[in-house]
């Protein structure tokens, strides 16, 4: 990782009209400098300078992680000891040339650091990050779409190995095990793994149980790892023998919704408008009150980021962003569907960056 986004974030600061940025453990200090922290009681915090002075106050018994990381090469160390108070250290390197007048604070840094860091700086008007950091994220470089293109074909490769894991007399939870032995196989982490069989699957953040598979399931199969940093994350529906009435017309209903919104992504498109695209074809067909979420979400160093695909989002996407795909149907104590995929926005359109099958899936 070479400096330039730590270039490109401190312009952003200076844009902003702030001082410094604050930015603890999170995806944030990965994208930045590419370490890993651990969120603890212990504080570790970058703080990036409008200048693009560059220091990360951490404990002295974590610096040689930050230092095996590569940290080192791009941002000055400031290794604490157990007995300092880490929050002056901050202050410290702040008030160099006086206290600043505004800082931006990444949006997950512990409130306990960023209402002592206030204490600290009480002529300090303190920000949230995400105004000044989002922008530069939520556009991959052609590096970072080549590692979400390699990470779909990984899940990919997943999910092509499903059919003969669904088994009547197995668990979700059994399933689970192997699916996540599978995925580190292709990956470096496990990001999540959700089996929602028969009446589980109505729920869309489910994840395992002891629930036993049988046949006349439909079963949701949502998946995602990490690899070289990057999330994958995908969805596809799976019968064990007979599928339950109705679910096939559904089904149809679901992968029709899928398609069009799709088809409108293109570099410009609103947000709203996509998500609408798949929401209508589902409440023409009925169900358009068991379709409970939003239709996407950016996809990058972390499952979840912008943009989101949601009817309340109306900032236009741009070549270069990656989100999901992903109407879903859901009926209450029978069962669930879902269809996702990960596209990038090309500079004429929408390229898919997954590939597997989107019709139902018979498994067992």
């Amino acid at each position: 990782m070479d400096n330039a986004r730590l270039h490109a974030a401190a312009g952003a600061i200076r844009d902003a009209g702030l001082d410094a940025l604050l930015v603890g453990p999170s995806a944030d200090l990965r994208y930045l400098v590419g370490y890993d922290a651990h969120a603890m009681e212990r504080l570790t915090l970058l703080v990036l300078s409008a200048d693009g002075d560059a220091h990360l106050v951490l404990p002295e018994l974590e610096a040689p992680a930050a230092r095996a990381s590569g940290a080192a090469e791009l941002v000055e160390l400031v290794a604490w000891t157990e007995t300092e108070d880490p929050i002056a250290v901050v202050q410290r390197l702040l008030t160099r040339s006086g206290e600043p007048t505004a800082v931006a604070v990444s949006d997950r840094l512990y409130s306990v650091f960023t209402l002592r860091l206030q204490a600290a700086l009480p002529g300090t008007a303190f920000r949230a990050s995400g105004p000044v950091l989002g922008p530069l994220r939520i556009i991959k470089s052609p590096a970072e779409q080549q590692a979400l293109r390699a990470a779909g074909a990984a899940i990919d490769a997943v999910h092509a190995a499903v059919p003969p894991l669904l088994r009547p007399g197995r668990t979700e939870a059994e399933v689970g095990r192997e699916l996540s032995e599978l995925i580190l196989a292709e990956h470096d982490e496990v990001a999540f793994v959700i089996v929602g069989s028969g009446p589980n699957g109505a729920s869309p953040h489910h994840a395992v149980s002891d629930r036993v598979l049988a046949p006349g399931d439909a079963v949701v199969v949502d998946i995602g790892g990490v690899r070289d940093g990057y999330c994958s994350d995908m969805t596809r529906n799976y019968v064990i023998g007979a599928p339950p009435e109705r679910y096939a017309e559904l089904h149809a209903v679901l992968a029709s919704a899928q398609e069009a919104a799709v088809r409108a992504v293109a570099p410009g498109a609103i947000p709203a408008e996509i998500d609408r695209a798949a929401r209508d074809v589902i409440a023409d067909a009925g169900y358009g009150e068991r379709f409970i979420h939003r239709t996407g979400h950016g996809i990058g160093i972390e499952v979840h980021e912008d943009p989101y695909i949601v009817a309340t989002n109306t900032t236009p996407v741009a070549a270069g962003m990656a989100f999901s795909i992903e109407p879903g149907i859901y009926l209450p104590g029978r069962f669930g569907m879902r269809i996702e995929d990960i596209v990038l926005v090309t500079g004429t359109g929408v390229e898919r960056v997954n590939h597997r099958p989107r019709e139902v899936l018979v498994a067992g």
